[in-house]
């Protein structure tokens, strides 16, 4: 993989859609080792785009959605990742658009030198960033986004589309770069295609693959469209081939050569004992459910606790001994613990998950060691391999074959014709287990804790556990099913899930006026107060009038 490493990209009025962005509209942001977009050809700019979305992605599966959605927890630093303590300063579109700039000027580009294959491609990254901001705000610019060069009112304060219409026009843009790539047209440098390395064949996949995610999307609230659009991908499957193998996921390596084109919580740039690695834990939602389930992706995910506990009730006070590797406490340790945390201690040999918002933190399950993010040998950190700066199970993960077999399998239940809902189901499994290179436990998990019931309980459970490291899909799944039925810690700043993101400040004093009558148009739950209607707490038109999650 070839990243292209510039942060701001060019001559900023040429590209800007200043609205997302704090910085003057005279102002020049020019980074000397990069390449500017205005002058690059869409070779160049392929990589840049691609790269950009990758973390993004990650940024988002394993960063505070892997909390909401119980993956992981933190032991220190934790309010936005276990708590949900967000605010309108705390989360920005900004580096989504940041990449729909820079991928704008790829389309163009493509247009002018007569390139479909590099066009469509464009309309792939564009569909899939503009589907990040519809899914986590709403409504938001789409078809006045992007022409802040324009200098007019309507390019420097764009009016938001409402959330369908965006996914409406994402759907329409996927199905013309399907069209754009069954055509003949110059190939794409390998060296510059991070993700496919120039494979057309595989484009299609990603791109007819995502017309299935949005469409599973919005099935709660326009299911005729989501049918027939369906439907009409699986009855023809060489106009729309999709992702049914793991060899043709959608991922992103990383290289390991610098901060910022490493694994976000490797140890080997970051080497404080406070870290990112450090204070990642396993949660324990997560952790029960794959013990449960005798789950083998256990092994991947997770690291067996390094000193098991043992209570014992009949030493006297205060005595506590580490006896051939096992921690022995005496019954009043164990008391006081459960009287100042609200917890019992997780005796468990193998595998201990942290709780939800735990108000242990850094001292859960007796952490000897009491400072926030450190090593608990009590509890389970993640798989060591999570500590390296690149490796071959590293990637951000786009687009999957196993969740595009849990979203036929989703379809099959409704009574969709897509083929069989069991057979789809066993193939998200054998996809998932195929691409975490566990494929010889499959069959005997298919027999066991994953064989098939036929309930949508079930289903996206799995589709939950599948999706570790890019739990965003799995909180997008949560909005619309209530599942998995998840409940919040003690200390989480409501006692629900969050439903949104919220508009940030900056936006809101620049483009007040349009972003309101979108604040306007979300609809308050009873666990939004004392937020005003722009709480992540409040649903929008995908989740109005369904009943879910709550």
């Amino acid at each position: 993989m070839k990243t292209l490493k510039y942060k701001s990209l060019g001559i900023f009025l040429t590209l800007s859609m200043l609205v997302f962005s704090c910085m003057n509209l005279e102002e020049l942001n020019v980074n000397p080792n990069g390449v500017d977009p205005a002058s690059g050809h869409p070779n160049l700019l392929l990589a840049t785009v691609q790269t950009q979305l990758g973390k993004n992605v990650l940024g988002l599966g394993f960063g505070d959605l892997a909390g909401v959605m119980q993956h992981t927890q933190k032991d220190g630093w934790s309010s936005g990742h276990n708590d949900y303590d967000w605010a309108s300063q705390g989360q920005s579109w900004t580096p989504y658009f940041e990449a729909l700039r820079t991928n704008d000027e790829l389309i163009r580009k493509s247009e002018e030198l007569e390139l479909p294959h590099h066009k469509a491609l464009g309309l792939v990254m564009k569909s899939y960033l503009f589907g990040m901001i519809a899914d986590l705000w709403g409504d938001a610019p789409f078809s006045q986004a992007l022409k802040g060069e324009n200098g007019d009112e309507a390019g420097l304060k764009p009016l938001y589309d409402s959330q369908r219409d965006i996914y409406l026009g994402i759907l329409a843009d996927l199905e013309t770069a399907n069209e754009l790539l069954s055509t003949s047209a110059p190939s794409i440098p390998s060296a510059q295609d991070v993700y496919y390395q120039g494979d057309i064949t595989k484009w299609r996949k990603f791109a007819n693959s995502l017309s299935l995610r949005y469409l599973m999307r919005i099935s709660n609230k326009e299911a005729a469209v989501s049918k027939a659009g369906i439907e009409k991908i699986m009855a023809n499957p060489g106009r729309y081939p999709i992702i049914l193998s793991s060899a043709d996921d959608a991922r992103m390596s990383y290289i390991g050569a610098t901060p910022e084109n490493s694994w976000p919580s490797n140890t080997v740039f970051d080497k404080s004992t406070s870290g990112n690695y450090n204070r990642l834990k396993v949660c324990e939602t997560l952790v029960d459910a794959l013990k449960n389930l005798g789950d083998p992706r256990i092994q991947v995910y997770a690291e067996r606790i390094q000193i098991p506990l043992v209570v014992e009730p009949t030493w006297a006070d205060d005595r506590d001994e580490i006896i051939n590797g096992v921690r022995h406490v005496a019954q009043n340790i164990a008391d006081d613990y459960e009287a100042n945390w609200g917890e019992e201690l997780n005796t468990a040999s193998d595998y201990i998950g942290l709780p939800p918002s735990s108000p242990a933190g850094g001292a859960y399950n007796l952490n000897p060691d009491l400072a926030q993010g450190t090593l608990n040998p009590h509890c389970s950190q993640l798989n060591p391999m999570y500590k390296e700066a690149a490796g071959a199970l590293l990637q951000a993960r786009l687009m999957s074959a196993s969740e595009v077999h849990f979203i036929l399998s989703e379809a099959a239940l409704k009574g969709w014709a897509v083929g069989g809902q069991k057979e789809h189901y066993e193939a998200a499994i054998k996809a998932s287990f195929d691409s975490w290179r566990i494929s010889s436990s499959y069959d005997a998990y298919i027999q066991g804790g994953g064989k098939y019931t036929g309930t949508l309980e079930q289903l996206i459970e799995q589709k939950w556990i599948a999706s570790w490291t890019a739990a965003s899909e799995a909180w997008f799944d949560y909005r619309r099913t209530g599942l998995p039925n998840l409940q919040t810690g003690p200390y989480a700043k409501r006692q629900a899930i969050p439903l949104r993101f919220y508009y940030m400040q900056d936006e809101i004093l620049l483009n007040t006026t349009n972003v309101n009558d979108a604040i306007d148009e979300l609809e308050q739950t009873t666990f939004a107060a004392p937020d005003p209607k722009n709480s992540a707490w409040s649903k929008t038109w995908l989740i109005q009038g369904t009943g879910f999650p709550y």
